[in-house]
């Protein structure tokens, strides 16, 4: 079986590369900095291998898994990371250099609380100019309001 790529995967083909990025996730804590490793698995899907050290943590390692499916016409991932149990699985939408990407997991307070119940996100990632990005994380709030939680800038070395 051959799939030909289609646009959108030849769009995520600009990710590929050697990266270095610096995050912060809570008010107050330094930002964190780390490397992520983007590869191809054929012409049809990325693998994004991150790395980097978590305030008080210790290291973390993160997989995100992006591709597109044109049955759905949507954008479909997943991530993990070695500092969380939970499998995130994304679907998302394209617009001009913006991926927005939807996916459901264990929702928890602005402090870092864990709230015991689910909660919807969007993983955001913009193509910002030759060799930049930004990775932004919100959370959907009870009032119906994302709330940003998390955002990276990233610089291809």
């Amino acid at each position: 079986m051959h799939i030909e790529p289609q646009k959108e995967h030849q769009w995520l083909q600009q990710l590929v590369g050697e990266w270095t990025f610096e995050h912060a996730c809570a008010p107050g804590q330094p930002p964190s900095t780390g490397t992520e490793t983007v590869r191809s698995l054929g012409d049809l899907w990325i693998l994004c291998d991150g790395r980097f050290e978590m305030p008080g943590g210790g290291p973390c390692v993160t997989l995100m898994t992006l591709g597109y499916d044109p049955a759905k016409k949507r954008f479909v991932g997943t991530f993990i990371g070695s500092m969380m149990t939970n499998l995130w699985t994304y679907e998302g939408s394209l617009t001009d250099n913006v991926l927005t990407l939807d996916a459901e997991g264990p929702g928890f307070t602005p402090e870092g609380t864990p709230t015991g119940k689910m909660a919807r996100y969007q993983d955001v990632i913009e193509i910002t100019n030759d060799g930049q990005r930004t990775l932004t994380s919100h959370i959907l709030g009870d009032d119906g309001k994302w709330t940003q939680f998390m955002k990276a800038y990233y610089r291809r070395k």
